[in-house]
Formats: C-alpha cells, sequence, structure tokens
C-alpha cells in the first residue's frame, strides 16, 4: 500500500480528499455490509460502499428492488462502526428517493444522521440532476451511478451491458455530465463497454468509479464476496482472488465429521471441573 493510499495521520477519508484524487492514483473501492468485514477491509481500501447489493448477497434477492431503508441504515451503521479510515456510502433503495428532492432530502438526511456515513449514492443520470443538485445544497455528499443500473433492472431488460449504440453512447456521457455539473463528487458507472470507461473518465470533472468499464477510470468497486470467491458463478467483470466458497464448504465438511465421530470437541476445548474449594 502507498503513502497515498491513506491518510497519513489515520484519520477517515473525507468527500473532499477523495474527490480530489481525481487522475492520481486509481481509488480503491469495496463493498461491505457488517462490521467485520469492514475492520477487514478497512486498511486497504479508501472507500467502503453498503451497496443495496446486499439484498442479493446476503438476504438471496433476485434483485436489489426488495432492500428497504432500514435494512441500509442497519448495515450501515454496522459498517461504520467497523471502520475508521475509509470513506462509507451508502446506498439509496429504490423508491426512496425517485419522488421528490425533498423526499430524497428527508431520506438522505435519515440515513446521514442514523449511520454517521459521509454519504450517500443513488442512481440515474440526467433525471436525477434536479435531485443531486438539491441534497448537495443542503450538505449531503452524493455519489451518482450511471450505465447499468441495478434498480432499472425491469426498464432495461435484465442485467444487461448498456452504452454499445451511438445513441445509448452519447446519452450515458450526457449523464455523466450531468451529475458531476450537479454536484456528484463521484460517480460509478457500471457495465459498459471498455472505451466509454475509459473516456467518461476523460470527459466527466469528477472522480469515476469503474465497475465492469475500464481500467482508466479514476477507481475500482467490486463487491467484495465476489472476489473472495462465496459464489460459483460471477459477471464477466470479476476476478477471484480467493475461493472462500470451497474454504467454508470443506471447514464446515471437516467439523461436521469431527462432530459425528465425537472428535470435536477434544479435552483442550472443554472446560474442567473444579469442586467447591478451588472455587472459593
Amino acid at each position: 500500500m502507498t503513502t497515498g493510499s491513506k491518510n497519513a495521520k489515520n484519520k477517515r477519508l473525507t468527500v473532499p480528499q477523495f474527490a480530489a484524487r481525481k487522475g492520481g492514483e486509481p481509488l480503491v473501492c469495496m463493498t461491505a455490509y457488517y462490521t467485520r468485514m469492514a475492520e477487514l477491509l478497512d486498511e486497504t481500501c479508501d472507500l467502503l460502499l453498503v451497496g443495496d447489493s446486499l439484498g442479493m448477497v446476503l438476504y438471496g434477492m433476485d434483485s436489489t428492488l426488495g432492500v428497504d431503508l432500514e435494512m441500509m441504515i442497519r448495515h450501515g451503521a454496522a459498517v461504520v462502526r467497523g471502520s475508521k479510515t475509509a470513506l462509507v456510502i451508502i446506498d439509496m433503495p429504490f423508491g426512496s428517493y425517485e419522488e421528490s428532492p425533498a423526499q430524497a432530502f428527508r431520506n438522505c438526511a435519515r440515513v446521514m444522521a442514523e449511520t454517521g456515513a459521509g454519504g450517500i449514492k443513488l442512481e440515474g443520470g440526467q433525471r436525477m440532476q434536479e435531485t443531486i443538485a438539491f441534497l448537495v445544497a443542503r450538505g449531503i455528499p452524493v455519489m451518482a451511478h450511471i450505465g447499468l443500473t441495478p434498480q432499472a433492472v425491469n426498464t432495461i431488460g435484465g442485467f444487461k451491458t448498456q452504452g454499445h449504440g451511438k445513441a445509448q453512447r452519447k446519452a450515458i456521457i450526457a449523464d455523466a455530465k450531468a451529475v458531476a455539473a450537479a454536484g456528484a463528487f463521484a460517480t460509478v458507472v457500471e457495465g459498459v463497454p471498455e472505451p466509454l470507461g475509459a473516456e467518461l473518465a476523460k470527459v466527466a470533472a469528477n472522480v469515476i468509479i469503474g465497475i465492469g468499464a475500464s481500467a482508466g477510470c479514476d477507481g475500482q468497486v467490486i463487491v467484495t464476496e465476489d472476489i473472495l470467491g462465496f459464489f460459483d458463478r460471477n459477471a464477466r467483470f470479476v476476478k477471484k482472488y480467493a475461493e472462500a466458497g470451497h474454504m467454508i464448504r470443506k471447514a464446515a465438511a471437516e467439523y461436521a465429521s469431527d462432530v459425528r465421530a465425537r472428535k470435536f470437541p477434544g479435552k483442550e476445548h472443554t472446560y474442567a471441573q473444579r469442586d467447591e474449594k478451588s472455587e472459593g
């Protein structure tokens, strides 16, 4: 880890510090949904994203649409407790911000107050420009999310890459510029062709964080459980750095074998009986 990766005084990275890293050393972002994972990732990551992907990763949902505000607040607070130096950003769930800027502010303010997070993330480009500006003007840092937006899965017809045709490419570039102009300190760009991801990092004034985009982005974000190998199948843009799923199955099988053979618990895992005199 280079000296530029974290604050020298070991303080939590702020939104302005994160934003100032555009064009410099790539920013490292990973998802975290609970305290222990946040503790493990905090030393390495510049940003921990409490993504609404927790609906699929932790709760077995088919999409993120079933995630509600209470879930995001509970998990967000847990991640803040487990981290010390990483900037923590929390996803706003579907239906919690789209109705109006006032609705968005009310729910975002609650998330910020009840979790202690450094900011929120919401999906949408040009259509969310007014809302982003409204939130930023009232003290809520916003990370935008364009390209493949999972909360729009029913509108775009599934988890499909975006930006292949001229019209889509033009629209995504316009989205990136619009959210940056509205004050979003960073934008997640998901599931776009590599040349488009690289171009967005050049034309957008704010930090561009890629996921299934381009190594030319200002940083990358990934679902932690994906790169740890929790799942047998992953998206094309996922590189597995561990095989935790296999390790868990193996450990569980060995434990089960020991239990059934009465090898566990052994004497070293149990407590000896003490008489009343020794207790006194």
